[in-house]
């Protein structure tokens, strides 16, 4: 980018930035509140806006950090979207559907108190939200949605909070069982309370002829534990005479995993975070991925084809080039 663009959009004239031009053959600009910026040479054009030469540049101000960073700011590959664009004209490619998203569902709690609620009332949404975002998938022709309901960090928060969201659990696998979707668990279960437990494998006995979509429901999940528990299974496979040592490879270790699934083309987080947050660490190697500052209960059919589009904008080359 053309630094004297940069500055001719961004400072619109001396006058209005208290600017204070030197006499030396090498003048500095000097901003109000000790804000400087040290430079080459500049000029005045006609309609008293600067022209800065190409010359070294250094900007040393907290309230200029736009203007350094515009240099080199490249958002092409990990997208933050733009919630402001108003983008009513979604036309996507049906070959270029991701077939497996990542989900992080966040931004429930913030909803809530957002809006004067009780933090439950944000959770109790995802039956719904999650219900709406699988019958949109469904008729994109997705294949499988992991979404992140509860890590094994979240034991973390409140008692109160916790034992609230394990009675949603319950409630969210008795309206999945019926929802036509085939549904499945990856994470610790023996540390849900016996009840959930119960619901869980009555949804996934239920549910597992179900053609169409595959929802994964990653509850108690870390992307250490999968790891770890992988790697125990494989070391007692091989202690015990089932595997020899040189057999152990990447997709013998991707058996291993509780996710059983192509790894995900896609991740979305919603809520404004740009972290994984120890969600799938092996399978999202070479996973796009998408961060929206829409909070999760706002998330509809829009939002999804959004991070879709911007997806298929991608240029996936898995390591390799093809230029």
């Amino acid at each position: 980018m053309n630094s004297s663009l940069v500055f001719q959009h961004l400072i619109p004239s001396k006058r209005s930035l208290g600017l204070k031009s030197q006499k030396s053959s090498s003048p500095s600009l000097i901003l109000r509140r000790n804000t400087s910026i040290s430079m080459g040479e500049f000029k005045g054009t006609h309609d008293k806006q600067l022209q800065i030469l190409n010359l070294p540049l250094t900007v040393s101000a907290c309230r200029l950090t736009k203007i350094s960073s515009s240099f080199s700011l490249q958002t092409e590959k990990l997208c933050y979207d733009n919630d402001n664009d108003d983008n009513d004209d979604l036309e996507l490619h049906e070959e270029l559907i991701p077939k497996h998203i990542a989900l992080i569902m966040d931004g429930n709690r913030r909803w809530a108190k957002a809006k004067g609620l009780e933090v439950y009332e944000g959770h109790k949404l995802i039956i719904p939200k999650l219900k709406e975002i699988c019958d949109i998938s469904s008729k994109l022709g997705i294949q499988v949605i992991t979404a992140f309901a509860f890590s094994t960090e979240n034991w973390k928060r409140s008692k109160e909070e916790v034992d609230l969201l394990m009675q949603l659990f319950e409630e969210f696998f008795d309206a999945f069982s019926r929802f036509g979707v085939r549904v499945s668990v990856i994470g610790c279960k023996s540390n849900l309370p016996m009840t959930l437990q119960k619901c869980i494998a009555l949804t996934e006995e239920t549910t597992k002829g179900n053609k169409g979509l595959h929802l994964v429901i990653a509850l108690n999940y870390g992307g250490y534990y999968d790891i770890l528990q992988a790697t125990k299974s494989i070391v007692n496979k091989a202690m015990n005479g089932l595997l020899d040592v040189e057999d152990i490879n990447k997709n013998l270790f991707d058996q291993e995993l509780e996710s059983k699934c192509p790894n995900p083309d896609l991740l979305i987080r919603t809520g404004g975070e740009q972290r994984v947050s120890n969600f799938l660490l092996w399978q999202l190697a070479y996973t796009e991925f998408y961060f929206t500052n829409t909070l999760f209960p706002d998330f509809g059919e829009k939002d999804l084809k959004k991070a879709i589009l911007n997806f298929q904008q991608r240029h996936r080359r898995f390591g390799g080039h093809t230029y």
